[in-house]
């Protein structure tokens, strides 16, 4: 697809012949569900803090390698559930998300296989404490969506700036309609974009 891409636009075949192809991973094997959970909980923290409290968490739910059953998440106290370390704001998310899953907001591995970006994003973002950033990045990163475009990320839009020598950092609104001409694969170009400017994506 790298090739496909320098064909359509001589600054992403610059960056391309400097970074080589784009080589995001994905994990097919975390639902929507696994992956925002671990998401939420990792918010805001750094990666050990977030791996210890986490770890409690599922070790009290039954399987420490796993995210635990929505519904037997929800049986736990409050008491117990915070005595892991999750704050306030991170388990009512964590219930809403539970919650979710279990009223079908929150598809299944095999529903979301045929769901269009948009609506994953319309129907994810709707649990609390979930954004649209962590979303995209579910769908770049999890899911291996091919045209995702998040336009809301700092490294993605001076990564533009720089590859195309513009003078500022385009605002979020006139950005989102700026790689148009590069659909269908704008994850890659998102890629490229960190690249320009060394930033860490969610698989390093």
């Amino acid at each position: 697809m790298s090739e496909a891409l320098a064909a359509l636009d001589p600054v992403m075949a610059r960056l391309i012949a400097t970074h080589g192809p784009c080589p995001i991973p994905t994990r097919e094997t975390q639902s929507a569900y696994q992956s925002l959970f671990r998401a939420i909980v990792y918010q805001q923290l750094s990666g050990k803090a977030a791996g210890t409290i986490l770890g409690r968490v599922l070790t009290l739910c039954g399987d420490p390698d796993a995210a635990p059953d929505p519904a037997h998440f929800l049986s736990h106290s409050d008491e117990a559930l915070r005595a892991c370390g999750l704050s306030r704001q991170k388990l009512a998310a964590l219930r809403d998300l539970s919650a979710k899953r279990l009223e079908g907001i929150v598809p299944d591995s095999g529903e979301i296989d045929h769901l269009p970006d948009e609506e994953i994003i319309s129907r994810l973002t709707a649990v609390r404490g979930v954004g649209q950033w962590t979303v995209e990045m579910y769908l770049m990163f999890t899911l291996g969506r091919p045209d995702v475009w998040p336009v809301d990320d700092l490294g993605v839009r001076k990564g533009w700036m720089i590859a195309h020598g513009l003078p500022e950092m385009p605002k979020p609104k006139p950005f989102k309609t700026m790689a148009d001409h590069l659909r269908p694969y704008r994850t890659q170009v998102a890629w490229y974009c960190w690249r320009a400017v060394d930033t860490v994506t969610p698989d390093a």
